[in-house]
């Protein structure tokens, strides 16, 4: 395994909820990646990220290492859930914090999930 493998094999596995993003939490590098931080700040959950745009390896590792070939990638207990439009997707049907509770990860607060209709 590489260096590199080994990096995101480490945090992904030592960590419940882990992000690779373009920036920080703080200050988000692109609007994808400020999508889900937004998202995981709703919900109150305690993350840990890695800024991809600082280290080239790194951004390209992460893409091989799911065979996804976008970031920001988010991973649950070790299980990759997807990028922004699945997390998004996730978060609006409720569906990823019932998969975050089933983890026994503590949601702090829940949004209500968004009913569309065909009028």
């Amino acid at each position: 395994m590489s260096d590199i493998n080994a990096f995101i094999d480490e945090k992904v596995k030592t960590n419940d909820v882990f992000l690779f993003m373009k920036g920080t939490p703080d200050f988000p590098m692109c609007g994808f990646s400020g999508r889900i931080v937004q998202i995981l700040d709703y919900l109150g959950l305690d993350y840990q990220s890695a800024n991809v745009l600082e280290n080239q390896e790194l951004r390209e590792g992460i893409k091989a290492y799911t065979n996804w070939p976008t970031i920001p990638q988010l991973y649950v207990k070790g299980e990759f859930i997807g990028g922004a439009d699945i997390v998004t997707e996730m978060f609006q049907a409720g569906e990823l914090q019932t998969h975050l509770a089933d983890k026994g990860i503590e949601v702090k607060q829940t949004a209500r999930p968004i009913r569309v209709c065909d009028d």
